[in-house]
């Protein structure tokens, strides 16, 4: 039994990875964006090779891009500002660690690089964008607006008139029968 076991799992498992290509969710893609900025940010800071930084970004959002899973796209379509900024962030608290004024190096290394390296950040995500497209992004928001217009309906339905008091069927053209001395 132990063999039949053994012999039919390493088919099994040679089988799945044989199935498909790695497919990494939204927040693995981010995580790839992220340590591709990290690593040629540093290798850049310590090889005095500028064009290594952002070149390592767009490359990490090609990757990205490419191996993450259809369902996940939009959210990968919307993150490169935020992860160049944390990229850069991380790198500049990096290498400024030890180096005097914490506060100031940072600030005025964050600014300076944020500023030098800003058109790999248009490019990397003007790059992710046109490959999600092509990969079907626009079925995600798709689907993210279908359930977003049925979350509205349900909300109004449920809040447009919280206190509902108990009206007699009678209406109007009764009440103005009644004299203003037999009112309840």
């Amino acid at each position: 039994m132990r063999r039949q076991r053994g012999a039919s799992s390493p088919r099994s498992h040679s089988a799945a990875s044989a199935a498909g290509p790695v497919a990494l969710t939204g927040r693995g893609g981010i995580v790839v964006m992220f340590g591709a900025g990290v690593v040629c940010g540093l290798l850049s800071r310590w090889f005095g090779v500028p064009l290594l930084a952002g070149a390592g970004f767009v490359i990490g959002c090609a990757l990205a891009a490419f191996a993450t899973r259809p369902a996940d796209l939009l959210t990968l379509v919307v993150s490169p500002p935020l992860v160049f900024f944390a990229a850069t962030f991380a790198v500049e608290f990096a290498t400024t660690l030890g180096n005097g004024s914490m506060l100031r190096g940072l600030t005025v290394g964050l600014l300076t690089t944020l500023a030098a390296t800003a058109p790999w950040l248009f490019f990397g995500t003007l790059l992710v964008v046109v490959v999600c497209l092509a990969r079907g992004v626009m079925t995600n928001v798709r689907e993210l607006r279908d359930k977003l217009v049925g979350v509205r309906l349900f909300e109004k339905e449920e809040n447009e008139n919280p206190v509902r008091w108990d009206e007699s069927p009678t209406t109007t053209a009764e009440r103005r029968r009644l004299h203003h001395g037999d009112v309840d």
